[in-house]
Order: C-alpha cells, then sequence, then structure tokens
C-alpha cells in the first residue's frame, strides 16, 4: 500500500478508499487476469487478495463500485476475524480439574513477546476467582496431566518442560 496512504474517501474505477479499507484492483502476476487487494487502514499488507473480474472489452478490469467494494469489505473483515480466533486459540488454552468435589479452571496464556516470550499458567475456582497464577516457558506443554500435576503440587511453579 502506498506510503501516503490517508483517511479521505476515494472513489477511482481501480482505487477505492473508504471507512478505513482500500480496495486496489492490480494485474494479477499469475496469469493475465486482474486480482483485488483489501488494505486496513494502517496495514501495509493486504487482509484480502482475490481474483476481480474482467471488463465487457476482456482486457481490462471492472471498475469498482459501492456494491462490490461493501462485499469486499465484508469478506476482508471475516478474514480478519477469523484470523484472530485462531490466533487467540494459540496462544490461550483452557482445561477444567476436579478435585475434592469441586472443578477448578486451569488457563495457559502465551506472551508472545519478540525477546523472550512466556506464558501465564492460572487455576480459577467455580465462581472465577484466581486462586494461582505463575510464569512458565512459553513452550511449557499444557495438558490434562501436566494441569492435575499442577494442582495437586499445590500450584507450585512447575519444572520447565521447554
Amino acid at each position: 500500500m502506498p506510503a501516503d496512504f490517508d483517511d479521505a474517501p476515494l472513489y477511482e474505477p481501480r482505487l477505492w478508499r473508504d471507512n478505513g479499507w482500500t480496495a486496489q484492483v492490480i494485474k494479477n502476476e499469475d496469469d493475465e487476469g486482474w486480482a483485488v487487494a483489501m488494505y486496513k487502514a494502517g496495514e501495509s499488507e493486504p487482509a484480502l487478495v482475490g481474483p476481480w473480474t474482467m471488463g465487457r472489452d476482456k482486457k481490462n478490469p471492472k471498475p469498482l463500485d459501492v456494491n462490490a467494494f461493501n462485499t469486499l469489505v465484508k469478506t476482508a473483515s471475516e478474514v480478519i476475524r477469523r484470523h484472530e480466533q485462531q490466533l487467540h486459540a494459540q496462544l490461550n488454552k483452557t482445561l477444567y480439574v476436579a478435585r475434592d468435589g469441586a472443578w477448578l479452571k486451569v488457563t495457559l496464556e502465551i506472551v508472545p513477546a519478540e525477546d523472550d516470550p512466556y506464558a501465564w499458567l492460572r487455576a480459577h475456582d467455580a465462581a472465577g476467582a484466581q486462586l494461582a497464577q505463575v510464569k512458565v516457558g512459553a513452550g511449557f506443554r499444557f495438558s490434562q496431566s501436566a494441569a492435575e500435576a499442577w494442582v495437586d503440587a499445590g500450584f507450585e511453579r512447575p519444572s520447565t518442560r521447554d
């Protein structure tokens, strides 16, 4: 995306910008067709790149219009939402341990810091009150047996198993 990106709406046949999104029709490098790239404001990489329809002359791309732009925004937003959900699932794990007739919720939250990634291992009671929290390595092997062992050890910091 060009460095001179701003928030002013722009409606050109191959470039639309509005409401924090930019659609740019580009030559498809893989074949003779066209593609459209969707950029979210402030992002240097496109959130979505997909094929674009040829115009009537079968040589140039079909011009962007409001309906196409709105559909592209909706699709790109969904792609971003799914990516965020996937990342959240990779970084946050939850297991349940039954002890003394009660369920404990044990979570692992990975903090992907560039220099020194780590994770928080936490235990909560059935009411949601935090019982314990320890910092572990980002590579901590979070499993049912590891969660049970941590609870049974009185929430002592587990040995590092990276």
